[in-house]
């Protein structure tokens, strides 16, 4: 995707990334917002977009309705 341009625009449905995919993410991310240990158990959950937001130099972060924490597109699928 383009810098400051999100995959899934507010209202999308998605798909949070497998277990394991979601640990790989936590492991190697060195930068701001990682994943909190409580993201972990929303692995393989359905939910909506309520927003999507950037960080200074164009990574997406979004906020799923009745999910915590913030995520990053890499921890998301879409469910189409």
């Amino acid at each position: 995707m383009p810098p400051y341009q999100e995959q899934f625009p507010k209202g999308s449905a998605v798909r949070v990334r497998d277990r394991a995919e979601l640990e790989a993410f936590k492991k190697g991310w060195r930068y701001h917002h990682p994943l909190e240990v409580a993201q972990l158990t929303c692995a393989g959950k359905e939910g909506r977009v309520t927003s999507a937001g950037f960080y200074h130099g164009g990574d997406v972060l979004y906020e799923i309705q009745a999910m915590p924490g913030l995520w990053h597109e890499e921890c998301l699928e879409s469910t189409s």
